[in-house]
């Protein structure tokens, strides 16, 4: 059991550590300690690396986007719950390869192996929505689906947007003749 002092801290130093590679995906883990009001003890001993605190901003990304999936689909058709859960999907994707250069193969891998088995889920779910009502074809498959959302985030952001509108679009249910 984690004493409350001690999620309290986590979270500050999580809190901290967003904000602070929003501003420079270089800042120093003294500079996040700073902004947490903590002291590098406290950080280290919660994210012994860089790495790990990394690691830990990603994993709650993931959560945090899979979570909405249900939310989205009570609030909105399936095809416009897809749209803005992938706009947030490509804006963690840009965020996270903000740090691709600080972090090494291996924590590189971890983040895609860490995610990819949840991410497809929640494509499968919207999926799935939009195919029994009819919005989406039938043949739509996840893995592809998230291959095209690859272009999405390497795109100006300007772009992004527009290139999803057309992507959507293909998914379309087709009638048939």
């Amino acid at each position: 059991m984690v004493r409350s002092d001690a999620r309290e801290n986590r979270a500050r130093i999580l809190a901290a550590a967003r904000q602070a590679f929003a501003e420079d995906d270089d800042t120093s883990m003294n500079r996040i300690a700073q902004l947490a009001g903590v002291g590098p003890g406290t950080l280290y001993r919660n994210y012994p690396s860089r790495e790990a605190l990394v690691l830990e901003i990603y994993q709650e990304e993931i959560e945090r986007l899979v979570d909405a999936v249900p939310a989205l689909l009570a609030e909105s058709a399936p095809v416009e719950a897809l749209r803005r859960w992938t706009l947030d999907l490509v804006a963690g994707m840009r965020r996270k390869h903000a740090f691709g250069a600080a972090l090494s193969p291996d924590t590189r891998q971890s983040i895609a192996a860490r995610s990819y088995g949840p991410v497809i889920a929640a494509i499968t779910q919207l999926l799935d929505a939009g195919k029994s009502g009819g919005s989406i074809r039938a043949d739509a498959e996840p893995v592809d689906f998230l291959q095209f959302t690859g272009a999405l985030w390497r795109a100006a952001p300007d772009r992004a947007e527009p290139m999803l509108a057309l992507i959507l679009d293909g998914l379309g249910s087709r009638s048939s003749s």
